[in-house]
């Protein structure tokens, strides 16, 4: 069993920056592929960025270049740095946790990008 809390969001203004961090507790940290996700109102929850147990790195098309996921296996935390923030990354972000067929989520930080 995994538990995750995601911490880190908040009101930016376009074109600012945020971090968000994902602790996880419960079990052993550095097996697990872990992703971000975000769901906007009204729209389906999407990957936005994933990195798997060895390090490697995926993100959805409209942010790449100005999102980063890392992770640190010694802290049990991952992070998604974000730049150049636009009002359509508005959403709600998700930390996911996946090995086989154990996925885990955790509860969201709302990120708002407005003037």
């Amino acid at each position: 069993q995994v538990r995750l809390v995601e911490s880190g969001g908040g009101l930016v203004q376009p074109g600012g920056s945020l971090r968000l961090s994902c602790a996880a507790f419960g079990s052993i940290f550095r097996i697990y592929a872990m992703g971000w996700y975000r769901q906007a109102p009204g729209k389906q929850r999407e990957l936005v960025a994933g990195i798997t147990s060895n390090g490697i790195t995926n993100y959805t098309d409209p942010v790449k270049g100005r999102f980063t996921i890392s992770r640190d296996n010694a802290k049990n935390t991952v992070y998604l740095q974000m730049n150049s923030l636009k009002p359509e990354d508005t959403a709600v972000y998700y930390c996911n946790a996946r090995r086989a067929t154990m996925d885990y989520w955790g509860q969201g930080t709302q990120v708002t990008v407005s003037s």
